[in-house]
């Protein structure tokens, strides 16, 4: 080791910015923020054998950042963190001189982190994966951001595994992988389709659970963050990094956003028995938030806001900054357009209560990169008082669980759900209010990565999830599914076109609705879990989207399809802007109107007829003139309709098997609008 480092040169180097800087081939400049420790090593291993090269002292200390300049650095060489200072676990003080920790700013590593207890209880340095020191140079190929405007924003919700995993035409040393995204079969897909922007599932490096890996499982979905600017390798074939610039920049070339489903709300170092990987080890008393009695805080007693045993305290300085440079770094280095916040309520708490007005949000409200990318919020966390949909600024849009719940509801037929319906259709503005935010900060959806898919919502009844390893315990159970008479897979063709119908009606209601709609990837090839509706730790075909189709998914498929190319077809199913809305004056205006089937408008006293499935809502454009019909009959049995005005053009029907519409166009005056479907009309 002395030979090794007597071939570098080493001075103090700067304290900015923080984590690896590369200043010249072979020279790196390193900062880490560890503000209780006394004393800091660089760790510097071998990238074949992991083989230790040198452990040198950082000689710099700046206030709360300690840093070092290395020259003499080969191209892909290892390295990580040892933190020397007391261990006081009432004080949380959690320091170990012996412990090898990740660097938090470590931008790539050299292998997938799995957890070996032996392996960790020993100090083995082999136990923990290790940054990778090498030029992050990439060709963009001239590749922009498509810049999707919100109200057009059609999302696409995968897994990078999942998705390719078993496609046939993706070559198989790239299923599962950054580059079998990539592939033009797949891309061909998604356009075909009409989507905008793919969101990615998480891909910023993680661990599994300790829990799980004795299971024999693992967390495939990878909500469980270990380095926040590391992309996960277990999508690599040889280079995370350069394979995911790779991936943007073929996504962008073909006029797709990419956004990053992000976990800043805890970490894989979980509770109080916990390991340390990297920041218990370097700041746990700055990094994480912690119960108190009165003004004492209890170092040993995380808060668990989560459900995963920490919680990330977001109001301290420190962590905040480390979360904003990551997102700039996402943005900037590897060119995403944005992200969806896992449990985003956490980020807004301050003195552990949720603030609309928080520090972060002003924080990326004026920054000049963030605040130019796609911000979603999954507007809720586990802790005290976590629900807050509705409540984020203006430019951040939301996942709207009423739209989802009240379309479940509606088409399930339960009674008295046709009010919230007709406001859940029309952009939630009970929630989103009018004149202070447009309709697109409501996400629309019907299925979400946790949760049936939707073959599933209407094959079954109750989840399935015995083989989690929690005895069906876990998986919400308030699904609003239906079977329609038998629980799973069916071949009798009543059941089978009930259930087709279902979807329909559902798929339908999605991209008629007012907001950014959200897609869960494989619902449009009717995938399958099994009736499984908490599939994070299924690394199998149970969570692989299945592309090999039947008839009626083939058919379905298809009228996803249309029914994608109908939303972008008619602008006022995009931005519906009424004329007593006065946050946007510009463009296009519309009114609208609700009837009765027999073309009697309705008034406020049939709101209240908890017996009333059925009504027509009509959109007019105030300035063409050109209105759409939209005829809904959520009630067991045909209905006779009357309409509004003069005849019209039938666009699509649910009722109808074989696509929108039947082969020759269809007018008419009057029309029986089959049992349980939807109609559109022109």
């Amino acid at each position: 080791m002395a030979d090794q480092i007597a071939l570098l040169k080493m001075s103090p180097g700067k304290p900015a910015p923080l984590g690896p800087t590369q200043l010249s081939a072979g020279c790196w400049n390193f900062a880490v923020y560890a503000p209780d420790a006394t004393g800091l090593q660089l760790c510097l291993f071998r990238p074949d054998t992991e083989e230790l090269l040198a452990e040198i002292a950082f000689s710099g200390r700046t206030g709360e950042i300690w840093h070092l300049q290395v020259q003499g650095v080969a191209e892909g060489t290892l390295y990580a963190l040892k933190a020397a200072g007391p261990n006081q676990p009432d004080r949380g003080l959690l320091f170990d001189s012996n412990r090898l920790l990740l660097d938090p700013y470590c931008r790539q590593l050299n292998r997938p982190q799995y957890w070996h207890e032996q392996q960790y209880l020993s100090r083995s340095h082999y136990s923990l994966a290790k940054g990778v020191l090498s030029s992050t140079e990439f060709d963009w190929q001239g590749a922009t951001k498509p810049q999707i405007p919100r109200e057009k924003t059609v999302l696409y919700e995968a897994h990078i595994k999942g998705l390719t995993m078993q496609h046939p035409a993706v070559p198989e040393a790239l299923r599962g992988t950054y580059l079998g995204l990539c592939q033009p079969e797949v891309i061909a897909h998604l356009k075909a389709l009409g989507i905008t922007t793919v969101q990615l599932l998480p891909v910023a490096a993680f661990m599994a659970e300790p829990r799980l890996s004795s299971l024999k499982l693992t967390n495939y979905w990878g909500y469980n963050p270990l380095a926040f600017f590391a992309p996960e390798p277990r999508y690599q074939v040889e280079d995370a990094v350069q394979e995911f610039k790779t991936l943007v920049r073929t996504l962008h070339q073909h006029g797709l956003e990419v956004i990053l489903d992000v976990v800043f709300n805890h970490t894989a170092e979980a509770g109080e028995d916990g390991p340390a990987l990297s920041f218990r080890g370097l700041a746990n008393r700055q990094y994480y938030l912690f119960h108190s009695h009165g003004e004492m805080i209890d170092y040993q007693n995380y808060c668990n806001f989560t459900g995963c045993g920490n919680t990330l305290n977001l109001s301290h300085p420190a962590l905040q900054k480390m979360v904003l440079d990551a997102l700039r770094y996402w943005l900037t280095e590897m060119q995403v357009d944005g992200f969806r916040f896992d449990l985003a309520v956490t980020l807004g708490r301050e003195h552990k209560r949720f603030n609309p007005y928080a520090a972060f949000f002003q924080i990326i409200a004026q920054d000049p990169v963030l605040s130019q990318a796609k911000l979603i919020a999954e507007p809720w966390d586990v802790g005290p008082f976590g629900y807050h949909l509705g409540q984020f600024p203006a430019h951040w849009s939301e996942l709207n669980d009423k739209f989802r719940d009240t379309c479940r509801a509606f088409w399930r037929g339960d009674s008295g759900t046709l009010p919230e319906f007709a406001t859940r259709l029309l952009g939630s503005r009970d929630i989103f209010q009018k004149h202070h935010k447009p309709a697109s900060c409501s996400v629309n959806y019907l299925c979400y990565h946790d949760g049936f898919t939707l073959q599933d919502l209407v094959s079954y009844q109750h989840k399935h999830n015995w083989l989690n390893g929690e005895e069906n315990r876990d998986g919400h159970s308030h699904n609003l599914s239906s079977n329609h008479g038998v629980e799973g897979p069916s071949s009798d063709p009543a059941i089978v076109a009930a259930r087709y119908q279902h979807k329909r009606n559902l798929v339908a209601t999605l991209l008629l609705s007012q907001g950014i709609i959200h897609w869960l990837g494989g619902d449009e090839l009717s995938h399958s879990q099994h009736g499984n509706n908490n599939a994070y730790c299924q690394d199998n075909p149970i969570s692989w989207l299945n592309w090999q189709l039947d008839g009626h998914s083939t058919k379905f498929l298809q009228f996803v399809r249309q029914m994608m190319a109908l939303r972008s077809q008619f602008s006022c199913l995009q931005q519906l802007s009424l004329l007593d809305d006065q946050y946007q004056l510009h463009g296009d205006k519309h009114q609208v109107h609700w009837y009765l089937l027999d073309a009697t408008p309705m008034q406020e006293q049939h709101w209240h007829q908890a017996e009333l499935n059925c009504c027509m809502l009509e959109i007019i454009n105030t300035n063409s003139q050109q209105s759409l019909l939209v005829l809904i009959n959520g009630s067991a049995r045909n209905e006779a309709v009357l309409f509004p005005g003069n005849s019209r053009q039938l666009v699509f029907d649910t009722a109808l098997d074989d696509g929108l519409q039947p082969v020759k166009p269809l007018q008419a005056s009057q029309w029986l609008q089959t049992a349980h479907s939807l109609s559109v009309w022109q």
